[in-house]
Protein backbone atom coordinates (compact mmCIF):
# COMPACT_ATOMS: atom_id res chain seq x y z
CA UNK A 1 0.00 0.00 0.00
CA UNK A 2 1.70 3.17 -1.11
CA UNK A 3 1.21 6.65 0.25
CA UNK A 4 -0.70 9.08 -1.94
CA UNK A 5 0.74 12.47 -2.77
CA UNK A 6 -0.83 15.87 -2.39
CA UNK A 7 -2.13 17.54 -5.49
CA UNK A 8 -2.38 21.20 -6.32
CA UNK A 9 -5.61 21.45 -4.36
CA UNK A 10 -3.64 21.26 -1.12
CA UNK A 11 -1.06 24.00 -1.31
CA UNK A 12 0.68 26.03 1.36
CA UNK A 13 0.11 29.73 1.24
CA UNK A 14 2.22 31.86 3.58
CA UNK A 15 0.51 34.43 5.73
CA UNK A 16 -1.02 34.69 9.18
CA UNK A 17 -0.18 31.45 10.97
CA UNK A 18 -3.49 31.08 12.79
CA UNK A 19 -5.78 28.03 12.43
CA UNK A 20 -8.44 29.07 9.94
CA UNK A 21 -9.80 26.17 7.90
CA UNK A 22 -12.66 24.65 9.86
CA UNK A 23 -10.83 25.26 13.09
CA UNK A 24 -12.98 27.83 14.82
CA UNK A 25 -12.49 27.49 18.55
CA UNK A 26 -9.64 24.98 18.17
CA UNK A 27 -6.69 27.23 18.95
CA UNK A 28 -6.12 26.26 22.60
CA UNK A 29 -4.87 22.72 21.92
CA UNK A 30 -2.95 23.85 18.83
CA UNK A 31 -1.14 26.67 20.59
CA UNK A 32 -0.48 24.54 23.69
CA UNK A 33 1.38 21.99 21.56
CA UNK A 34 3.11 24.73 19.56
CA UNK A 35 4.38 26.38 22.76
CA UNK A 36 6.56 23.32 23.44
CA UNK A 37 8.86 24.47 20.63
CA UNK A 38 9.83 27.58 22.63
CA UNK A 39 10.28 26.01 26.08
CA UNK A 40 13.54 25.87 28.01
CA UNK A 41 12.67 23.09 30.51
CA UNK A 42 14.71 19.93 30.79
CA UNK A 43 13.94 17.49 27.98
CA UNK A 44 12.95 14.79 30.49
CA UNK A 45 9.90 16.85 31.47
CA UNK A 46 8.04 15.62 28.38
CA UNK A 47 8.02 12.09 29.78
CA UNK A 48 5.45 13.30 32.32
CA UNK A 49 3.05 13.82 29.41
CA UNK A 50 3.11 10.16 28.38
CA UNK A 51 -0.31 8.50 28.45
CA UNK A 52 -1.37 4.87 28.77
CA UNK A 53 -0.92 3.98 25.12
CA UNK A 54 1.61 6.42 23.65
CA UNK A 55 4.99 7.04 25.27
CA UNK A 56 7.82 9.33 24.19
CA UNK A 57 11.36 8.40 25.14
CA UNK A 58 14.57 10.37 25.50
CA UNK A 59 17.60 8.85 23.79
CA UNK A 60 20.73 9.43 25.86
CA UNK A 61 23.79 11.02 24.30
CA UNK A 62 27.49 10.69 24.97
CA UNK A 63 28.13 13.95 26.85
CA UNK A 64 25.93 15.78 29.33
CA UNK A 65 27.27 19.08 28.02
CA UNK A 66 25.44 18.59 24.71
CA UNK A 67 22.04 17.50 26.08
CA UNK A 68 19.21 19.51 24.43
CA UNK A 69 16.45 21.23 26.38
CA UNK A 70 12.77 20.47 25.81
CA UNK A 71 12.18 23.13 23.14
CA UNK A 72 15.26 22.17 21.14
CA UNK A 73 14.49 18.45 21.24
CA UNK A 74 10.75 18.86 20.57
CA UNK A 75 11.04 21.23 17.63
CA UNK A 76 13.78 19.16 16.00
CA UNK A 77 11.93 15.85 16.51
CA UNK A 78 8.62 17.21 15.18
CA UNK A 79 10.34 18.81 12.18
CA UNK A 80 12.19 15.62 11.26
CA UNK A 81 9.14 13.39 11.74
CA UNK A 82 6.57 15.54 9.95
CA UNK A 83 8.66 17.16 7.22
CA UNK A 84 11.70 14.91 6.91
CA UNK A 85 12.55 13.17 3.67
CA UNK A 86 10.98 9.74 3.33
CA UNK A 87 8.74 10.26 6.36
CA UNK A 88 6.10 7.65 7.14
CA UNK A 89 2.36 8.18 7.28
CA UNK A 90 1.05 10.44 10.01
CA UNK A 91 -2.04 10.11 12.19
CA UNK A 92 -4.54 12.95 11.86
CA UNK A 93 -4.57 15.46 14.71
CA UNK A 94 -8.27 16.05 15.27
CA UNK A 95 -9.02 19.24 17.17
CA UNK A 96 -5.75 20.87 16.15
CA UNK A 97 -3.99 22.30 13.12
CA UNK A 98 -0.71 20.34 12.90
CA UNK A 99 0.68 22.64 10.22
CA UNK A 100 0.58 25.53 12.69
CA UNK A 101 2.50 23.48 15.27
CA UNK A 102 5.11 22.51 12.68
CA UNK A 103 5.45 26.14 11.55
CA UNK A 104 6.15 27.21 15.13
CA UNK A 105 8.78 24.46 15.37
CA UNK A 106 10.37 25.85 12.21
CA UNK A 107 10.21 29.39 13.61
CA UNK A 108 11.81 28.27 16.89
CA UNK A 109 14.56 26.46 14.99
CA UNK A 110 15.21 29.61 12.94
CA UNK A 111 15.48 31.79 16.07
CA UNK A 112 17.90 29.34 17.65
CA UNK A 113 19.87 29.05 14.42
CA UNK A 114 20.39 32.84 14.35
CA UNK A 115 21.53 32.70 17.98
CA UNK A 116 23.86 29.79 17.21
CA UNK A 117 25.42 31.68 14.31
CA UNK A 118 26.40 34.46 16.71
CA UNK A 119 27.56 31.96 19.32
CA UNK A 120 29.66 30.16 16.73
CA UNK A 121 31.42 33.41 15.89
CA UNK A 122 32.05 34.00 19.61
CA UNK A 123 33.31 30.44 20.06
CA UNK A 124 35.74 30.77 17.15
CA UNK A 125 37.06 34.20 18.19
CA UNK A 126 37.27 33.53 21.92
CA UNK A 127 37.58 29.77 22.03
CA UNK A 128 39.00 27.91 19.06
CA UNK A 129 41.79 30.44 18.53
CA UNK A 130 42.72 29.93 22.17
CA UNK A 131 41.97 26.20 22.21
CA UNK A 132 44.12 25.09 25.20
CA UNK A 133 42.32 27.49 27.53
CA UNK A 134 38.90 26.53 26.11
CA UNK A 135 39.60 22.83 26.67
CA UNK A 136 40.71 23.47 30.24
CA UNK A 137 37.56 25.47 31.07
CA UNK A 138 35.30 22.87 29.37
CA UNK A 139 36.88 20.05 31.35
CA UNK A 140 36.17 21.91 34.56
CA UNK A 141 32.57 22.56 33.56
CA UNK A 142 32.07 18.94 32.46
CA UNK A 143 33.40 17.62 35.78
CA UNK A 144 31.33 20.20 37.65
CA UNK A 145 28.19 19.16 35.73
CA UNK A 146 28.75 15.48 36.51
CA UNK A 147 29.21 16.20 40.22
CA UNK A 148 26.26 18.64 40.40
CA UNK A 149 23.88 16.04 38.93
CA UNK A 150 24.14 14.02 42.13
CA UNK A 151 21.37 14.57 44.65
CA UNK A 152 23.82 14.98 47.52
CA UNK A 153 23.94 18.66 48.55
CA UNK A 154 27.62 18.29 49.47
CA UNK A 155 28.32 17.25 45.86
CA UNK A 156 26.70 20.46 44.61
CA UNK A 157 28.84 22.52 46.97
CA UNK A 158 31.92 20.61 45.82
CA UNK A 159 31.12 21.44 42.21
CA UNK A 160 30.97 25.16 42.99
CA UNK A 161 34.19 24.95 45.00
CA UNK A 162 35.89 23.24 42.06
CA UNK A 163 35.01 26.10 39.72
CA UNK A 164 36.22 28.72 42.23
CA UNK A 165 39.45 26.81 42.80
CA UNK A 166 40.17 26.61 39.08
CA UNK A 167 39.50 30.34 38.75
CA UNK A 168 41.98 31.06 41.55
CA UNK A 169 44.60 28.86 39.90
CA UNK A 170 44.01 30.68 36.62
CA UNK A 171 44.64 34.04 38.31
CA UNK A 172 47.87 32.75 39.87
CA UNK A 173 48.93 31.35 36.49
CA UNK A 174 48.33 34.73 34.85
CA UNK A 175 50.42 36.61 37.40
CA UNK A 176 53.36 34.24 37.69
CA UNK A 177 54.13 32.52 34.40
CA UNK A 178 57.32 30.39 34.28
CA UNK A 179 58.15 31.66 30.78
CA UNK A 180 57.96 34.89 28.77
CA UNK A 181 57.64 36.21 25.22
CA UNK A 182 54.85 35.52 22.74
CA UNK A 183 53.73 32.25 24.33
CA UNK A 184 53.39 33.90 27.71
CA UNK A 185 50.94 36.42 26.29
CA UNK A 186 49.17 33.65 24.35
CA UNK A 187 48.82 31.59 27.54
CA UNK A 188 47.35 34.59 29.37
CA UNK A 189 44.90 35.19 26.50
CA UNK A 190 43.97 31.49 26.46
CA UNK A 191 42.84 31.79 30.07
CA UNK A 192 41.09 35.15 29.76
CA UNK A 193 39.44 35.05 26.32
CA UNK A 194 37.10 32.09 27.04
CA UNK A 195 35.81 34.08 30.03
CA UNK A 196 35.33 37.17 27.87
CA UNK A 197 33.57 35.00 25.32
CA UNK A 198 31.29 33.68 28.05
CA UNK A 199 30.14 37.22 28.97
CA UNK A 200 29.52 38.01 25.30
CA UNK A 201 27.66 34.74 24.77
CA UNK A 202 25.60 35.35 27.90
CA UNK A 203 24.18 38.56 26.42
CA UNK A 204 23.29 36.78 23.18
CA UNK A 205 21.64 33.87 25.01
CA UNK A 206 19.70 36.13 27.36
CA UNK A 207 18.27 38.14 24.46
CA UNK A 208 17.16 34.99 22.62
CA UNK A 209 15.72 33.44 25.79
CA UNK A 210 13.51 36.51 26.34
CA UNK A 211 12.25 36.25 22.75
CA UNK A 212 11.47 32.53 23.05
CA UNK A 213 9.72 32.98 26.41
CA UNK A 214 7.65 35.88 25.06
CA UNK A 215 6.40 33.62 22.26
CA UNK A 216 5.72 30.80 24.73
CA UNK A 217 3.71 33.22 26.91
CA UNK A 218 1.92 34.74 23.92
CA UNK A 219 0.70 31.41 22.56
CA UNK A 220 -0.78 30.31 25.89
CA UNK A 221 -2.34 33.73 26.47
CA UNK A 222 -4.30 33.52 23.21
CA UNK A 223 -2.33 36.28 21.54
CA UNK A 224 -2.06 34.40 18.25
CA UNK A 225 1.73 34.75 17.97
CA UNK A 226 2.70 34.32 14.33
CA UNK A 227 5.34 31.86 13.18
CA UNK A 228 7.73 33.60 10.79
CA UNK A 229 9.24 31.08 8.36
CA UNK A 230 10.59 33.00 5.34
CA UNK A 231 12.57 29.89 4.33
CA UNK A 232 9.27 28.31 3.22
CA UNK A 233 8.61 30.99 0.59
CA UNK A 234 10.68 30.45 -2.59
CA UNK A 235 12.10 33.73 -3.88
CA UNK A 236 13.15 32.28 -7.23
CA UNK A 237 12.61 29.07 -9.22
CA UNK A 238 16.06 27.84 -8.25
CA UNK A 239 15.43 27.73 -4.49
CA UNK A 240 14.88 23.98 -4.25
CA UNK A 241 15.08 23.83 -0.44
CA UNK A 242 12.29 26.39 0.01
CA UNK A 243 10.17 24.72 -2.66
CA UNK A 244 10.65 21.31 -1.02
CA UNK A 245 9.62 22.73 2.36
CA UNK A 246 6.56 24.36 0.82
CA UNK A 247 5.50 21.06 -0.77
CA UNK A 248 6.05 19.11 2.45
CA UNK A 249 3.82 21.57 4.33
CA UNK A 250 1.18 21.13 1.62
CA UNK A 251 1.36 17.34 1.99
CA UNK A 252 1.01 17.69 5.75
CA UNK A 253 -2.21 19.68 5.35
CA UNK A 254 -3.51 17.17 2.78
CA UNK A 255 -2.85 14.19 5.04
CA UNK A 256 -4.62 15.96 7.90
CA UNK A 257 -7.78 15.98 5.74
CA UNK A 258 -7.53 12.27 4.85
CA UNK A 259 -10.64 10.11 5.32
CA UNK A 260 -8.54 7.04 6.17
CA UNK A 261 -7.95 6.09 9.82
CA UNK A 262 -6.45 3.12 11.68
CA UNK A 263 -7.87 0.86 14.37
CA UNK A 264 -5.13 -0.33 16.75
CA UNK A 265 -7.04 -2.78 18.93
CA UNK A 266 -7.24 -1.66 22.59
CA UNK A 267 -5.72 1.70 21.62
CA UNK A 268 -8.87 2.45 19.65
CA UNK A 269 -8.91 4.47 16.45
CA UNK A 270 -5.63 6.39 16.39
CA UNK A 271 -6.31 10.09 16.66
CA UNK A 272 -9.90 9.66 17.88
CA UNK A 273 -9.21 7.99 21.20
CA UNK A 274 -10.31 4.71 22.71
CA UNK A 275 -13.82 3.34 22.31
CA UNK A 276 -15.71 4.01 25.54
CA UNK A 277 -19.17 2.69 24.58
CA UNK A 278 -20.87 0.45 22.01
CA UNK A 279 -24.54 -0.16 21.20
CA UNK A 280 -25.82 -2.72 18.66
CA UNK A 281 -29.24 -3.09 17.09
CA UNK A 282 -29.40 -6.44 15.28
CA UNK A 283 -32.62 -8.10 14.07
CA UNK A 284 -33.80 -10.31 11.23
CA UNK A 285 -35.08 -8.81 7.99
CA UNK A 286 -38.67 -10.07 7.84
CA UNK A 287 -41.15 -8.88 5.17
CA UNK A 288 -43.98 -6.73 6.42
CA UNK A 289 -46.32 -8.61 4.11
CA UNK A 290 -45.50 -12.32 4.01
CA UNK A 291 -46.91 -12.55 0.52
CA UNK A 292 -44.38 -10.06 -0.77
CA UNK A 293 -40.60 -10.01 -0.72
CA UNK A 294 -38.51 -7.24 0.75
CA UNK A 295 -37.58 -4.58 -1.78
CA UNK A 296 -33.81 -4.96 -2.30
CA UNK A 297 -31.64 -2.29 -0.69
CA UNK A 298 -28.00 -1.94 0.33
CA UNK A 299 -26.11 -0.92 3.45
CA UNK A 300 -25.21 2.33 1.70
CA UNK A 301 -28.92 3.25 1.45
CA UNK A 302 -29.26 3.02 5.23
CA UNK A 303 -26.00 4.92 5.80
CA UNK A 304 -27.06 7.70 3.42
CA UNK A 305 -30.35 8.14 5.30
CA UNK A 306 -28.49 8.27 8.61
CA UNK A 307 -26.07 10.82 7.15
CA UNK A 308 -28.93 13.11 6.08
CA UNK A 309 -30.61 12.93 9.49
CA UNK A 310 -27.41 13.55 11.45
CA UNK A 311 -27.09 16.89 9.68
CA UNK A 312 -30.27 17.96 11.49
CA UNK A 313 -28.84 17.36 14.99
CA UNK A 314 -27.94 21.00 15.48
CA UNK A 315 -31.61 21.91 15.17
CA UNK A 316 -34.11 21.44 17.99
CA UNK A 317 -37.63 22.41 19.08
CA UNK A 318 -36.30 24.66 21.85
CA UNK A 319 -33.91 27.60 21.68
CA UNK A 320 -31.55 26.31 24.36
CA UNK A 321 -28.18 26.21 22.64
CA UNK A 322 -27.67 22.50 22.10
CA UNK A 323 -25.28 20.93 19.62
CA UNK A 324 -22.87 23.12 17.66
CA UNK A 325 -22.37 22.25 14.00
CA UNK A 326 -20.65 18.85 13.82
CA UNK A 327 -18.32 17.40 11.22
CA UNK A 328 -19.94 14.43 9.43
CA UNK A 329 -17.64 12.26 7.37
CA UNK A 330 -17.36 8.80 5.85
CA UNK A 331 -14.29 6.98 7.13
CA UNK A 332 -12.32 4.05 5.76
CA UNK A 333 -10.95 2.19 8.79
CA UNK A 334 -7.87 -0.02 8.41
CA UNK A 335 -7.05 -2.55 11.16
CA UNK A 336 -3.46 -2.63 12.46
CA UNK A 337 -1.72 -4.39 15.31
CA UNK A 338 -1.86 -2.95 18.82
CA UNK A 339 1.92 -2.45 18.84
CA UNK A 340 2.34 -1.57 15.18
CA UNK A 341 5.31 0.76 14.69
CA UNK A 342 4.03 2.33 11.48
CA UNK A 343 0.98 2.60 9.23
CA UNK A 344 0.47 2.68 5.47
CA UNK A 345 -2.36 4.60 3.87
CA UNK A 346 -4.47 3.12 1.06
CA UNK A 347 -3.15 3.88 -2.40
CA UNK A 348 -3.93 3.31 -6.03
CA UNK A 349 -6.47 4.76 -8.43
CA UNK A 350 -9.17 4.89 -5.74
CA UNK A 351 -7.17 7.43 -3.70
CA UNK A 352 -6.56 11.07 -4.59
CA UNK A 353 -4.58 13.42 -2.31
CA UNK A 354 -4.96 11.00 0.65
CA UNK A 355 -8.75 10.91 0.06
CA UNK A 356 -10.45 7.58 -0.69
CA UNK A 357 -12.91 8.31 -3.48
CA UNK A 358 -16.65 8.10 -2.92
CA UNK A 359 -17.29 5.09 -5.19
CA UNK A 360 -14.60 3.09 -3.34
CA UNK A 361 -16.19 4.02 0.00
CA UNK A 362 -19.57 2.76 -1.22
CA UNK A 363 -18.03 -0.53 -2.36
CA UNK A 364 -16.41 -1.03 1.05
CA UNK A 365 -19.68 -0.20 2.81
CA UNK A 366 -21.70 -2.66 0.73
CA UNK A 367 -19.24 -5.53 0.28
CA UNK A 368 -16.47 -5.61 2.93
CA UNK A 369 -18.49 -6.60 6.00
CA UNK A 370 -16.89 -9.90 6.91
CA UNK A 371 -13.32 -11.18 6.80
CA UNK A 372 -10.18 -9.24 5.95
CA UNK A 373 -10.05 -5.77 4.46
CA UNK A 374 -10.91 -2.22 5.36
CA UNK A 375 -14.30 -1.31 6.84
CA UNK A 376 -16.59 1.69 6.42
CA UNK A 377 -17.81 3.88 9.27
CA UNK A 378 -19.93 7.00 9.21
CA UNK A 379 -18.62 9.45 11.78
CA UNK A 380 -20.08 12.51 13.45
CA UNK A 381 -17.51 14.57 15.34
CA UNK A 382 -17.58 17.57 17.66
CA UNK A 383 -14.50 19.57 18.60
CA UNK A 384 -15.17 21.32 21.90
CA UNK A 385 -13.38 23.17 24.67
CA UNK A 386 -11.13 25.10 22.27
CA UNK A 387 -9.94 21.86 20.72
CA UNK A 388 -9.26 20.17 24.05
CA UNK A 389 -12.10 17.64 23.67
CA UNK A 390 -12.88 15.64 20.54
CA UNK A 391 -16.08 13.56 20.62
CA UNK A 392 -16.60 11.08 17.79
CA UNK A 393 -19.59 8.79 17.28
CA UNK A 394 -19.12 6.14 14.61
CA UNK A 395 -21.90 4.23 12.85
CA UNK A 396 -21.56 1.09 10.76
CA UNK A 397 -24.26 -1.00 9.04
CA UNK A 398 -23.75 -4.66 8.15
CA UNK A 399 -26.00 -7.35 6.66
CA UNK A 400 -25.10 -11.02 7.16
CA UNK A 401 -27.60 -13.52 5.80
CA UNK A 402 -30.96 -12.14 7.04
CA UNK A 403 -29.63 -10.13 9.97
CA UNK A 404 -29.13 -6.40 9.73
CA UNK A 405 -26.87 -4.89 12.39
CA UNK A 406 -26.55 -1.19 13.16
CA UNK A 407 -23.67 -0.44 15.51
CA UNK A 408 -22.97 2.90 17.18
CA UNK A 409 -19.70 3.40 19.05
CA UNK A 410 -18.44 6.35 21.09
CA UNK A 411 -14.85 7.61 21.03
CA UNK A 412 -13.44 10.50 23.05
CA UNK A 413 -10.05 12.22 22.94
CA UNK A 414 -9.28 14.29 26.01
CA UNK A 415 -7.26 17.48 26.56
CA UNK A 416 -3.55 17.78 25.94
CA UNK A 417 -1.43 17.13 29.01
CA UNK A 418 -1.17 20.06 31.47
CA UNK A 419 2.57 20.19 30.78
CA UNK A 420 1.77 21.96 27.51
CA UNK A 421 -0.53 24.54 29.12
CA UNK A 422 1.87 25.82 31.81
CA UNK A 423 3.10 29.35 31.22
CA UNK A 424 6.72 30.44 31.78
CA UNK A 425 7.62 31.61 35.26
CA UNK A 426 10.56 33.66 36.45
CA UNK A 427 13.54 31.65 37.62
CA UNK A 428 13.99 32.18 41.35
CA UNK A 429 15.93 30.70 44.24
CA UNK A 430 15.13 30.69 47.95
CA UNK A 431 18.04 31.93 50.06
CA UNK A 432 18.43 32.71 53.76
CA UNK A 433 18.35 36.34 54.87
CA UNK A 434 21.65 37.81 56.05
CA UNK A 435 20.67 38.73 59.61
CA UNK A 436 17.66 36.41 59.92
CA UNK A 437 18.88 32.99 58.78
CA UNK A 438 15.64 31.38 59.96
CA UNK A 439 13.82 33.34 57.24
CA UNK A 440 14.21 33.06 53.49
CA UNK A 441 13.72 35.40 50.58
CA UNK A 442 13.25 34.83 46.87
CA UNK A 443 16.16 35.80 44.65
CA UNK A 444 15.56 36.29 40.94
CA UNK A 445 17.98 34.39 38.73
CA UNK A 446 19.00 35.23 35.17
CA UNK A 447 17.07 33.38 32.46
CA UNK A 448 20.29 31.84 31.20
CA UNK A 449 22.62 30.63 33.92
CA UNK A 450 26.36 29.96 33.65
CA UNK A 451 26.09 26.29 32.73
CA UNK A 452 23.42 27.02 30.13
CA UNK A 453 25.61 29.62 28.39
CA UNK A 454 28.45 27.10 28.20
CA UNK A 455 26.13 24.41 26.87
CA UNK A 456 24.70 26.65 24.15
CA UNK A 457 28.12 27.98 23.12
CA UNK A 458 29.57 24.48 22.84
CA UNK A 459 26.58 23.15 20.87
CA UNK A 460 26.44 26.11 18.49
CA UNK A 461 29.27 25.16 16.06
CA UNK A 462 27.76 21.70 15.38
CA UNK A 463 24.06 22.59 15.18
CA UNK A 464 24.43 22.71 11.39
CA UNK A 465 24.77 18.89 11.47
CA UNK A 466 21.94 17.51 13.68
CA UNK A 467 22.96 13.79 13.45
CA UNK A 468 26.27 14.52 15.18
CA UNK A 469 24.53 16.74 17.72
CA UNK A 470 21.96 14.02 18.48
CA UNK A 471 24.77 11.45 18.88
CA UNK A 472 26.63 13.66 21.33
CA UNK A 473 23.70 15.03 23.34
CA UNK A 474 20.77 12.70 22.71
CA UNK A 475 17.35 13.33 21.20
CA UNK A 476 13.62 12.92 21.70
CA UNK A 477 12.01 9.77 20.24
CA UNK A 478 8.34 10.30 19.39
CA UNK A 479 5.72 7.55 19.89
CA UNK A 480 4.76 5.66 16.75
CA UNK A 481 2.50 5.66 14.83
CA UNK A 482 2.86 9.39 15.41
CA UNK A 483 0.21 12.07 15.49
CA UNK A 484 0.60 15.36 17.37
CA UNK A 485 -2.76 15.31 19.11
CA UNK A 486 -3.22 11.76 20.42
CA UNK A 487 0.43 11.35 21.45
CA UNK A 488 0.00 13.64 24.46
CA UNK A 489 -3.74 13.45 25.18
CA UNK A 490 -5.24 12.79 28.61
CA UNK A 491 -8.47 10.93 29.25
CA UNK A 492 -11.50 13.27 29.38
CA UNK A 493 -13.14 11.38 32.25
CA UNK A 494 -11.19 13.25 34.93
CA UNK A 495 -12.84 16.50 33.85
CA UNK A 496 -16.46 16.51 34.98
CA UNK A 497 -17.93 18.73 32.25
CA UNK A 498 -15.90 17.13 29.46
CA UNK A 499 -17.12 13.71 30.58
CA UNK A 500 -20.70 15.00 30.68
CA UNK A 501 -20.42 16.33 27.13
CA UNK A 502 -19.15 13.00 25.82
CA UNK A 503 -21.86 10.99 27.58
CA UNK A 504 -24.70 13.34 26.64
CA UNK A 505 -23.90 13.21 22.94
CA UNK A 506 -24.53 9.46 22.76
CA UNK A 507 -28.32 9.42 23.38
CA UNK A 508 -29.51 11.84 20.66
CA UNK A 509 -27.09 10.34 18.11
CA UNK A 510 -28.29 6.81 18.83
CA UNK A 511 -31.96 7.82 18.51
CA UNK A 512 -31.41 9.65 15.23
CA UNK A 513 -29.49 6.68 13.82
CA UNK A 514 -32.23 4.25 14.78
CA UNK A 515 -35.04 6.47 13.49
CA UNK A 516 -33.31 7.00 10.14
CA UNK A 517 -32.58 3.27 9.78
CA UNK A 518 -36.14 2.17 10.63
CA UNK A 519 -37.49 4.68 8.11
CA UNK A 520 -35.44 3.06 5.31
CA UNK A 521 -36.56 -0.41 6.41
CA UNK A 522 -40.22 0.60 6.33
CA UNK A 523 -39.84 2.12 2.86
CA UNK A 524 -38.44 -1.20 1.62
CA UNK A 525 -41.17 -3.42 3.08
CA UNK A 526 -39.42 -4.69 6.22
CA UNK A 527 -41.34 -5.53 9.38
CA UNK A 528 -39.80 -3.10 11.87
CA UNK A 529 -41.59 -4.24 15.03
CA UNK A 530 -38.57 -6.06 16.47
CA UNK A 531 -36.26 -3.25 15.37
CA UNK A 532 -38.53 -0.75 17.16
CA UNK A 533 -38.61 -2.81 20.36
CA UNK A 534 -34.86 -3.25 20.39
CA UNK A 535 -34.39 0.46 19.67
CA UNK A 536 -36.60 1.37 22.63
CA UNK A 537 -34.59 -0.93 24.90
CA UNK A 538 -31.28 0.62 23.77
CA UNK A 539 -32.73 4.11 24.10
CA UNK A 540 -33.52 3.34 27.73
CA UNK A 541 -30.19 1.67 28.47
CA UNK A 542 -28.08 4.48 26.99
CA UNK A 543 -29.55 7.00 29.44
CA UNK A 544 -27.38 5.36 32.09
CA UNK A 545 -24.27 5.46 29.94
CA UNK A 546 -20.91 5.22 31.67
CA UNK A 547 -17.46 5.15 30.07
CA UNK A 548 -15.64 1.85 29.89
CA UNK A 549 -12.84 0.28 27.89
CA UNK A 550 -15.03 -1.23 25.21
CA UNK A 551 -12.04 -2.42 23.17
CA UNK A 552 -10.53 -4.44 26.00
CA UNK A 553 -12.25 -7.82 25.88
CA UNK A 554 -12.11 -9.97 29.01
CA UNK A 555 -11.92 -13.27 27.17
Amino acid sequence: MGAAVADEGFDFRPGAQVPLSGAAGQTAATFALASAAYRDNEVGEILKANNEWHKSTVKAGKLKLFVPNLGEAFSRAVHDRMLGSGRGALIQSFGTEPQVVVEHCLAANRIRRERDNWLTAVTVLCGLIFLPGLIAWLLVFQIRTMIAKREDKRASALATTLLIAFGALAVIFLLRLPFGGFWAWYARAAIVMPVVGWFWAQQICERTAKDLRARWEGLLSGGGVGAKIPEAVPGSPGETAAESLRQNLAKLSAEQQSNSVFYAGPKGILGMGTRWGSWQLAEDLVPLDESKEIHPFRSWDVIRSIHDQLRMLERGPLNTGGFPRPSIKHWVVTPIGENAGSVSRPGGTDVDAYQVKNHAIQDICNKQQFGSGDRHYLGIQWTLWDGQLVITMLITVTVLHETLRIEVTGHALGPVHPLFTTKPSAKTKQIAKSFKPWETRSKKLPLVETDEVVRLAVRAPITWYPPLLNWLGGSLALPEPFGLRHAWADQPWRHRFMADDALRAATPVLRVVHAASIKVLKENGVNTEKFGNRSSFLSTAIQDASPRKADVYDA
